[in-house]
């Protein structure tokens, strides 16, 4: 693949924009930064109007640490293209990064209204409701999350943890028992069933 784009990158700008934009995107995958990096900068060099370009160059920024930078490239991608999904996903892991929790969950929220029942959108959601200690909100969307991964044992654990915090001990045990039928070696949730079955 790194070869047949390469071919690409000396067309004109968009095509080489585009063969950068992948080249940039398969190195991130292979954990060589600077190689993304440079891809990165090829690609918005050669068409500055790029969302995936800019996403990626987001994404490099992102992984050498500088937020804030990272949180300008995601903006300028969504003001280039408003439905990229990936360039918002990565903004709300940024704001959330940030501690800038509203704005994370703004982000993820729009994200919902787009992508209905993707579960990645849903356990962000979840997990931001966790951090702001709303348990009841973060209940409600594990509850969806379930429905489309119903499956999942450690959103089942989750929610069995969320409800033994609020005091539900019959939806805890629910949960756990369901986690633990889908997973049956994760320690935390044997010991819970077992104090659950002493008492």
């Amino acid at each position: 693949a790194l070869e047949t784009l390469k071919i690409f990158e000396k067309r004109d700008s968009r095509v080489k924009s585009t063969a950068a934009t992948n080249l940039s995107f398969l190195y991130y995958l292979e954990s060589e930064l600077a190689q993304a990096t440079n891809y990165a900068d090829i690609a918005v060099n050669s068409d500055r109007y790029n969302p995936a370009a800019l996403t990626n160059k987001g994404n490099t920024v992102f992984a050498n640490g500088d937020y804030e930078k990272a949180a300008e490239f995601y903006k300028e991608a969504l003001r280039n293209d408003s439905s990229c999904t990936e360039a918002l996903y990565n903004l709300g892991l940024t704001y959330k990064k940030l501690n800038r929790i509203d704005e994370a969950l703004d982000c993820f929220l729009k994200l919902h209204a787009i992508l209905r029942n993707s579960a990645q959108v849903l356990h962000q959601i979840a997990n931001l409701y966790e951090i702001v200690e709303d348990p009841n909100q973060a209940i409600e969307w594990l509850l969806q999350l379930i429905s489309v991964v119903p499956t999942d044992p450690h959103v089942l654990a989750k929610l069995g943890k969320l409800y033994d915090s609020e005091g539900d001990k019959s939806q805890a045990f629910h949960y756990y028992y369901e986690s633990y039928r889908y997973f049956p070696s994760n320690i935390e949730v044997i010991e819970w069933l077992g104090a659950y079955y002493f008492d």
